[in-house]
């Protein structure tokens, strides 16, 4: 009993500490996501929709992925829209940098990732907006001329923020927010606790650290089973970081992670078949794999 009592202790210790010190984080996004998510979203995909028509070539892309950034829809809010806006002639390469960068960030998911630092902060950003540009830039050179998605049998979702007050309304939302990311918050801090009792931080050094190809692979392929929500994957990332990963591990991990969640790729597979589904894995890993090398190279 002793020796149990004595583990709980020290995992409670570290557990209390990360706690104290993402847990601001972790509100702030929650009430900046619900903001943007209630008195925003429909300006910023009415944005998007302004586009259609303009002849912005390449800027279109670019555009396009910083509103998907901006978009605080998950993929599976993301996809019925994208599909309104492909049945009103959007291209499919500005879809793609759109949906790409959705999938990979959102205005919570930035408030969250200012507990990693400013460094890493500053490099999810790039890294998810250059991700969305070179998603379109691929449609672009090699589906000109051919359709990409089939968004047939989806309809774009009807708002569940309705509520006539305004305040209710974002309430309601909050909580649906808590919700969604409170359980997987305290499960990445109590994960993040049994690292820092039970895995040596030389271990983490050796797996991810340095500007090895081999830790940025270990970390783009690591981050395949285990993200499964954006905010639970904080704490384990801050403290990876702590023990030594080095800062191109961690990009790379950011970016197959949300790319690879199991509820995005299975409403990805609707709308893409089996080989473009293959195609879109494809080029996540090479992404993630050139964004980490790239990282450790600048860093």
């Amino acid at each position: 009993m002793d020796i149990l009592r004595r583990e709980f202790i020290y995992i409670w210790y570290y557990f209390s500490v990360q706690f104290e010190q993402i847990f601001g984080y972790w509100v702030l996004g929650m009430l900046i996501g619900s903001a943007v998510s209630v008195f925003a979203k429909d300006t910023i995909h009415s944005a998007f929709r302004s586009l259609q028509g303009k002849r912005l070539g390449v800027f279109g892309i670019v555009a396009a992925s910083a509103l998907g950034i901006a978009s605080p829809l998950c993929m599976y809010g993301t996809i019925p829209i994208a599909a309104s806006f492909s049945r009103s002639g959007m291209k499919d390469d500005w879809l793609a940098a759109f949906m790409m960068s959705s999938i990979l960030l959102n205005p919570q998911l930035i408030i969250y990732s200012a507990a990693l630092g400013g460094t890493v902060l500053a490099v999810r950003i790039v890294s998810c907006f250059l991700c969305g540009i070179a998603a379109g830039l691929v449609l672009l050179l090699f589906y000109r001329d051919r359709s990409f998605f089939d968004f047939s049998g989806f309809d774009e979702p009807g708002s569940r923020d309705t509520d006539p007050n305004l305040l209710v309304r974002y309430l309601k939302n909050l909580w649906r927010n808590v919700k969604a990311t409170g359980i997987w918050f305290f499960f990445g801090i109590l994960l993040s606790a049994l690292f820092q009792r039970y895995v040596p931080a030389d271990a983490m050094t050796a797996l991810f650290g340095g500007n090895e190809a081999l830790g940025v692979l270990m970390a783009a392929t690591i981050g395949v089973p285990l993200y499964a929500c954006g905010g639970g994957t904080i704490p384990l990332l801050q403290q990876w970081l702590l023990d030594g990963m080095s800062v191109g591990s961690a990009a790379s991990f950011m970016v197959t992670g949300p790319a690879t969640k199991i509820t995005n790729l299975g409403a990805l597979k609707i709308v893409l078949g089996v080989r473009r589904f293959l195609l879109y894995l494809v080029f996540v890993m090479f992404f993630s794999l050139v964004t980490g090398l790239t990282v450790n190279l600048l860093l």
